[in-house]
């Protein structure tokens, strides 16, 4: 929090406007980091348009590591050989295929485009084939669990972001070179351990790095990036019919792995966060190099003015003391259990329903290249509705319309499943969309990423459990689009407990939250 030296209200050199709050204690006049923060920052520019764009970027390589598997682990079709009795040759009845001979039946395309058909898996049942995807979103549970405080800490958001996509690039780049499916888990395990922090880090930093009048539309602009990284999968792999699975990942890693290099250099830190950590000439830097104002003689003594120097500095911290202040205070412990419980439902239906696609009657490249392309109207809707309408209720309308559309999808008519599972999709990719965003407004900078971390790790939660509902629903569909339904259906009803965030500023301390609140309570009575 800001000590205790009086601020000077007015400068010289500029016409800064400081929001001052009042605190009752000690009746010393509090000026907020957020004020400062945005009368610094100016309006958007070009340089903070390139900061923006460059670092939501890598949404785009995590849009592809995420839904890869859906290529390079699926079941290939196969055909019959002989005219043998009982040979019936479908890619739904790949059981019957473990009741003949080998020489009786042959995969329709060579071995080496699946994992399933190079490591000879396709007998060994769901467990096994399912392990990949599934150890990819373990990883990402557990990862988000071990370093979602590490970018409120000390590591900050840019090199979170950096060794983020770092991690998630090279092992996925060792992936191509896995000699069997044990190595190949454990890869893709490294994976999601890595990637998982990468849209968090993303999101808070773009963020972070424009006024409040953006703050919205640039959170929006990385899931767009997400959708195109997503909407590149089907094209790569029609491309690659015919040739090795490890070719996806090759060309996938690659331009990630020259990313992630160009991250350090041309990257900049949140000047937020730098604040907050008592870093005050490399925020003073980052400021300047941000900028809209041609004027910056008063920076040095406007930070200084608010640097931290109460029990909210984070040089005094602890690796894990975000996510301890977190469960301390009510408020914060409230919010957090309420939003979590809304990120597992939305979760699980959009990280769900692509992995699902098998079990529609459909074509598989076309129904990924329609999921695909579905993100990209999704993101312009949630770019429409942040601005328009308040969080709670979007979520709730789009939650309840996904829920039964999915529900609904489980009728066996091919062009009603398939509609009614787009409509499911949009509507759970857009809620997303929203709840990512929300949650950025719900908590100050000091625990902001800690607290996104968590509500995306409930989302990632829903993924782990997507591939076992998948493998039930190949017996019957209710049992995965229905669950599917249920859950972001009920998840959507959460909303009514959390406080509106729309056209509100960002609180950047604990302190300056709890001030906000008491004043909003004092004008309710």
């Amino acid at each position: 929090m800001v000590g205790s030296t009086p601020f000077l209200l007015s400068y010289s050199s500029s016409s800064l406007s400081f929001i001052q709050l009042q605190d009752d204690e000690d009746d010393e006049q509090i000026t907020s980091i957020n004020s400062v923060v945005e009368e610094c920052i100016g309006e958007l520019n070009w340089t903070q348009l390139f900061q923006v764009v460059l670092v939501s970027f890598a949404w785009f390589f995590d849009g592809q590591q995420t839904f890869i598997t859906i290529f390079t682990d699926a079941q290939p079709s196969w055909h019959c050989t002989t005219n043998q009795d009982g040979c019936e040759s479908s890619t739904t009845k790949s059981a019957t295929m473990c009741n003949l001979p080998n020489d009786t039946w042959s995969w329709d395309e060579p071995i080496k485009t699946s994992i399933i058909s190079e490591w000879d898996l396709e007998c060994v049942g769901s467990f096994i084939t399912g392990l990949p995807a599934s150890m990819f979103f373990v990883g990402s549970l557990i990862g988000g669990l071990v370093l979602a405080t590490l970018a409120d800490s000390w590591l900050g958001r840019k090199k979170m972001l950096f060794f983020s996509c770092l991690l998630m690039s090279l092992s996925s780049f060792l992936a191509s070179f896995s000699a069997n499916i044990w190595i190949y888990s454990i890869l893709k395990f490294l994976c999601g351990f890595g990637r998982v922090n990468i849209g968090t880090a993303a999101i808070v930093l773009a963020s972070e790095l424009v006024s409040r009048k953006w703050r919205g539309q640039v959170g929006i602009f990385g899931f767009f990036l997400f959708s195109l990284g997503f909407l590149t999968l089907p094209a790569m792999a029609y491309m690659n019919r015919g040739f090795s699975w490890r070719n996806l990942y090759l060309f996938t890693s690659i331009p990630a792995i020259i990313y992630s290099i160009l991250i350090r250099p041309l990257v900049c830190e949140s000047p937020r966060w730098l604040i907050v950590r008592g870093k005050k000439e490399e925020a003073i830097d980052a400021l300047k190099s941000i900028t809209s104002l041609s004027n910056v003689s008063y920076f040095d003594e406007a930070i200084s003015a608010i640097m931290p120097q109460k029990e909210e500095n984070f040089n005094n911290f602890g690796l894990y003391s975000s996510l301890k202040i977190l469960l301390q205070k009510k408020w914060s412990s409230r919010r957090l259990v309420v939003i979590i419980a809304m990120g597992l439902g939305i979760g699980l239906v959009y990280f769900g329903m692509p992995l699902g696609l098998e079990l529609l009657s459909f074509n598989i490249y076309l129904s990924v290249t329609f999921n695909a392309l579905s993100e990209i109207p999704s993101a312009f809707l949630a770019f429409m509705l942040i601005d328009k309408f308040n969080r709670r209720s979007v979520i709730l309308i789009l939650t309840t319309l996904s829920g039964i559309s999915s529900v609904v999808s489980t009728i066996e008519v091919v062009g009603v499943q398939i509609v009614f599972e787009l409509v499911s999709f949009i509507c759970a990719c857009t809620a997303y969309d929203v709840l990512v965003i929300y949650g950025t407004e719900l908590f100050p900078t000091c625990v902001r990423n800690s607290a996104l971390s968590l509500v995306r790790q409930a989302g990632v939660l829903g993924g782990t459990l997507c591939p076992m509902l998948v493998a039930i629903g190949r017996g019957n569909k209710f049992l995965c689009y229905g669950v599917f339904g249920l859950a972001i259906g009920c998840s959507g009803l959460f909303s009514v407990c959390l406080p509106e965030t729309k056209g509100k500023a960002f609180c950047d301390t604990i302190h300056e939250e709890e001030s906000k609140q008491e004043v909003v309570e004092s004008f309710i009575k």
